[in-house]
């Protein structure tokens, strides 16, 4: 499962909110929806602990469309850092809602300089550096994605 994804090109999928097609939510997919629209990514998923700490170290590059999602049990306080992790990264902290509380822009590869996520953050994903700004994601975008509670989520699985 580990970064599978790296060998498969996977072109940006942004739609106006107006023209959104049925999504099914796949473990391997996340999207994102603020005012510039509708981004998906093809993603791996790190919910464990040994996942979450290894998280994308030692990748010498990723496709523009991909990432990783960590998932932590609850929400808490979160920090990172990009120690042997080769590429420069967005990471994109959300809630217990999928809702983003911070983005923390281009990350710089193998800085050992922690990265405050915030105090209840139960969902990071990770994408390549400068894709957050090229797109416009924003604190307050949401988060779609089969890990993030129903019952909680800003925007759930089962919503258009």
């Amino acid at each position: 499962m580990r970064l599978a994804l790296l060998g498969v090109a996977t072109a940006l999928t942004v739609i106006s909110l107006a023209g959104t097609p049925a999504f099914a939510c796949r473990a391997d997919q996340i999207e994102i929806r603020g005012d510039f629209g509708t981004a998906r990514f093809r993603i791996d998923v790190a919910d464990t602990p040994a996942e979450r700490s290894q998280g994308l170290m030692h990748v010498p590059e990723m496709p523009r469309m991909t990432g990783m999602l960590f998932v932590y049990d609850r929400p808490e306080p979160v920090r990172f850092w990009m120690e042997n992790t080769l590429i420069p990264l967005d990471m994109i902290f959300a809630d217990e809602t999928g809702t983003v509380q911070r983005i923390h822009a281009n990350a710089v590869p193998l800085d050992r300089t922690p990265i405050p996520g915030g105090d209840a953050i139960q969902f990071v994903l990770e994408i390549n550096g400068g894709l957050s700004d090229q797109f416009g994601f924003s604190p307050g975008d949401v988060l779609r994605h089969p890990a993030i509670a129903p019952d909680r989520a800003a925007w759930p699985c089962s919503a258009p």
